[in-house]
């Protein structure tokens, strides 16, 4: 059996979860696309591919719902592009976000790794 490409081991986001990501991101300061792109990759060393293909759709949606801003800037590749920013309503929605993910990931956990009859892991 053929053993997968790096780039098929990558895992495939969560519906959702592109959002959270790219909030985050946003925490750290305005960024163009790219940009915001290649850090979610590179914080999850290279585990979280964001397709560009799904990353605008989800930056179009975000401004639209007022929590992100976009305004027209030059890149330090001199080439003209969008910055994004966090917004204060962004701000709230990453909380709400990362506390429904962190409820998830426990209840994810519990049934991934249940307790035995004596109340201790498997």
């Amino acid at each position: 059996m053929a053993r997968p490409s790096a780039r098929e081991e990558q895992l495939g986001l969560l519906q959702g979860t592109l959002d959270m990501l790219i909030l985050q991101t946003l925490l750290q300061g305005p960024a163009h696309g790219h940009q915001i792109a290649t850090t979610i990759e590179r914080t999850s060393n290279d585990a979280l591919l964001v397709d560009h293909g799904s990353l605008y759709p989800a930056l179009h949606r975000l401004l639209k719902r007022g929590w992100i801003t976009g305004t027209w800037g030059t890149s330090a590749n001199n080439r003209r592009a969008k910055f994004y920013a966090l917004s204060p309503s962004g701000r709230r929605q990453l909380v709400r976000e990362a506390t429904r993910w962190e409820r998830m990931v426990e209840a994810v956990g519990r049934v991934m790794r249940p307790a035995d009859a004596d109340g201790g892991p498997r």
